[in-house]
């Protein structure tokens, strides 16, 4: 970590930040980055949608957008790697500049817009990894096009193509920057989005679990319709959440004005505050995958006992490098012994009443 903090990130950092991003895949794909040793400790260990999770620490999506370094992230301690958001055709996303640190307040502001090669390149990817890597768990994260009108289309092609190969299949229906997508949330779109999703994953060999993922930028109401929707429809599993689009707080940074969706240290109250709730309005029965604003062990086990069995990062790899799984599980272990815990499956929902 301090050779990352003192020399490695000042120079990755004194590029734009989307330059910067591109270049530590590019580093990634060559086997330039060393492998760290997994923590490898029993009370981590915890089984999730029919699947054992070594720990419970993975790769939030949007890092390795089109499935391009899987191999070396796994290879950085990662419980489970996200890739994608992914969508049927190649777009080129958002104008630039489009991603921008908020250094000040350990944050990112991105409106990159679904930049992706597109679900060909993806899959292909994807399936030779797979083929290679049959212990390691790896989701894609699905999107649509921005200027496709029939949105549930792009979604049943994303299943359709990445079902044989994905442990589990995220319907991304909350980034803030393609216009319309968060209108999917509501409960009749939502509801027309799932049945066409889970009508296209019984008709595949190979069925994994789906997964939707939704905004921090909902108020209780709304909240409990997408639980109410997502126990309807027998989904097999939640992620609290994505970006979010409000500014709270004293953010300090000069970028704080920027357009897009803001992840790190400031998301973290608000992103809790809704797994919290959609835990309690689950009755604990869907599994959810806690995200935003987690930078510590600390932070990891506020989610586990928020609700979620399992725990993704995104900005804290960013700003923390490729120790920050390690970090976060070794801390995590800890905490969990301190308190008594014989298990992390144990700690989920504690401090939520049911």
């Amino acid at each position: 970590m301090t050779i990352f903090k003192r020399f490695i990130r000042p120079a990755l950092f004194s590029l734009e930040a989307e330059k910067s991003h591109n270049l530590v895949i590019r580093l990634l794909k060559s086997n330039l980055v060393p492998a760290v040793k997994a923590i490898d400790d029993p009370i981590l260990s915890s089984v999730v949608f029919g699947r054992q999770f070594q720990n419970p620490i993975g790769l939030a999506a949007g890092f390795d957008k089109n499935a391009a370094a899987i191999s070396n992230l796994y290879r950085l301690g990662f419980g489970f790697i996200e890739v994608g958001t992914v969508t049927p055709r190649p777009q080129s996303g958002n104008p630039k500049p489009r991603l921008f640190r908020l250094s000040e307040d350990d944050a990112i502001i991105n409106s990159l817009g679904f930049n992706s090669e597109g679900l060909e390149v993806f899959r292909t990817r994807l399936k030779i990894y797979k083929e290679n890597s049959v212990d390691s768990i790896v989701g894609a994260n699905i999107g649509k096009n921005k200027d496709t009108i029939d949105a549930a289309s792009d979604y049943v092609t994303g299943v359709r193509l990445v079902a044989e190969f994905a442990d589990y299949i995220v319907v991304n229906i909350s980034s803030p920057n393609t216009p319309g997508l968060r209108d999917l949330q509501k409960k009749s779109n939502l509801q027309h989005l799932l049945g066409a999703v889970l009508e296209e994953r019984a008709k595949a060999i190979r069925q994994p679990p789906i997964v939707l993922k939704f905004s921090p930028d909902l108020d209780d109401q709304e909240v409990k319709e997408i639980a109410e929707t997502a126990s309807q429809f027998n989904i097999n599993g939640l992620i609290a959440t994505n970006t979010t689009i409000e500014r709270r707080g004293s953010l300090k940074s000069p970028n704080k004005e920027m357009e897009g969706g803001l992840s790190g240290r400031p998301l973290m109250d608000s992103a809790t505050a809704v797994l919290r709730l959609l835990y309690r309005y689950t009755g604990g029965q869907i599994p959810i995958i806690g995200g935003g604003g987690v930078f510590s062990g600390e932070d990891a086990y506020c989610k586990i006992r928020s609700g979620a069995s399992l725990v993704q990062i995104y900005t804290a790899f960013i700003y923390k490098g490729p120790y920050a799984a390690i970090e976060i599980n070794s801390a995590l272990s800890s905490l969990l012994k301190k308190d008594g815990f014989q298990n992390i499956s144990d700690a989920v929902g504690v401090d939520v009443p049911l």
